[in-house]
């Protein structure tokens, strides 16, 4: 199948900028829209979804997925909602779920339908909370309460806030990392801003990794939430 490399740098901001560029929307797409540009615009990390033939994969809605949504996104800069359509029609056949075609879902509902159930993906993170058993996801949605002292927070504070009030750690380096940010209805957002974190320190996230000791830096016995 015919592919296209994902945008880096100038030629990012020269095909993506501007009007008419990027996702249309259409009919409470925004969700899927965001999540499929955001996974497939500027990084391959996940472009085995387009092209590995997993054990149960759709190829059909492999075949929309890559044709029809991210070769576009990445050669012209800009996807017709009709496409994102075809793939929600075919979401609302393979899937549970009758609504995909009208109604906003929750970005998490998306993408464990596509990568589990459609195209039989392993679960890319392994998390860990309070000592007990690990449990498996595709992706982590930020929770936490309202901090004052974050007034506009980047996406590093934002998972080690979270990580920490629900006492989770990663329990091996993830392949990749997808994270949903902390969203409210339409009358309340958390943070009218977020700044994106270019690079993402997960040492101290991850479970039994050897960190330095802040006093006198040799390898840390304790660790202090």
């Amino acid at each position: 199948p015919e592919s296209f490399p994902p945008l880096r740098n100038e030629a990012a901001v020269r095909v993506l900028r501007g009007r008419m560029k990027g996702i249309q929307g259409h009919c409470n797409s925004c969700y899927m829209d965001a999540a499929l540009f955001s996974l497939f615009s500027c990084t391959s990390v996940l472009d085995s979804m387009l092209f590995m033939p997993f054990p149960l994969c759709d190829r059909n809605v492999q075949g929309i997925l890559r044709d029809e949504i991210v070769n576009p996104l990445r050669r012209t800069g800009f996807v017709r909602a009709s496409s994102v359509m075809h793939l929600r029609e075919q979401l609302t056949d393979k899937g549970q779920c009758s609504s995909f075609t009208n109604a906003e879902k929750d970005p998490e509902e998306f993408l464990n339908l596509i990568m589990q159930q459609i195209l039989g993906i392993e679960p890319l993170l392994k998390l860990q909370s309070g000592g007990q058993k690990e449990h498996d996801c595709y992706c982590y949605q930020i929770f936490m309460d309202k901090q004052e002292d974050l007034v506009v927070p980047d996406v590093q504070q934002l998972v080690e806030r979270s990580f920490l009030s629900s006492d989770l750690k990663l329990v091996e380096i993830p392949s990749c990392f997808i994270i949903q940010m902390p969203r409210f209805g339409k009358e309340y957002k958390m943070f009218s801003k977020i700044i994106p974190s270019l690079e993402l320190d997960i040492t101290d996230l991850l479970l039994d990794s050897p960190r330095e000791c802040c006093l006198c830096g040799d390898v840390a016995a304790l660790e202090c939430s």
